[in-house]
C-alpha cells in the first residue's frame, strides 16, 4: 500500500521556546485527520522528547510535520532533523534504561512505543533523523 502525503510544513527549531508552538502545530495535524485525544497525546508526548533531544544533542535542527494517508487510514508523520554528533550505537540507544544524558533513559525506545512506525537514521557527525508515524486508528 502507498502512502501519500496530503498537507506539510517544516519549523527550524533552534531554541527551548520553539517546543511549546511545535507540539501546538503537531495537535492540529491530528485533530485535522480526526485523531481520537488519546492518540493525539500519544503523538505529542513522542514529539515531546524528540524535539528536546533535537536540541540537546543536536543543537537544533528541522521539524517536518505532515498529514499522510495509507488507503482509507489517516495520520499525522512527523521527521526530525539535525546536524548534530550522530548516535554512537542505535541498537544501545533503543534499549530501554540506557542514557546518555544523565535521564531515565525511556526517550527514544518510550517514544518508538507511542507510535505506529518509528525510523531512525544516524551518521556519525553528520546528525540524525527520527521519523515517526501516528496513524488515526493506531
Amino acid at each position: 500500500m502507498t502512502t501519500t502525503t496530503n498537507n506539510k510544513e517544516e519549523i527550524l527549531i533552534i531554541k527551548e521556546q520553539d517546543v511549546v508552538p511545535l507540539r501546538n502545530r503537531v495537535r492540529d495535524y491530528g485533530v485535522k485527520v480526526g485523531m481520537s485525544i488519546l492518540n493525539q497525546t500519544k503523538l505529542i508526548t513522542a514529539t515531546s522528547e524528540l524535539v528536546r533531544n533535537l536540541l540537546k544533542y543536536g543543537g537544533g535542527g528541522k521539524v517536518v510535520i505532515e498529514s499522510v494517508s495509507n488507503g482509507r487510514d489517516n495520520g499525522v508523520r512527523v521527521t526530525f532533523i539535525d546536524n548534530g554528533p550522530g548516535i554512537p550505537d542505535i541498537t544501545l540507544a533503543m534499549k530501554d534504561g540506557y542514557s546518555t544524558g544523565k535521564s531515565l533513559g525511556l526517550g527514544l525506545p518510550g517514544t518508538k512505543r507511542l507510535v505506529n512506525e518509528f525510523d531512525i537514521k544516524t551518521e556519525l557527525g553528520n546528525g540524525t533523523t527520527v521519523t515517526i508515524t501516528k496513524w488515526k486508528n493506531g
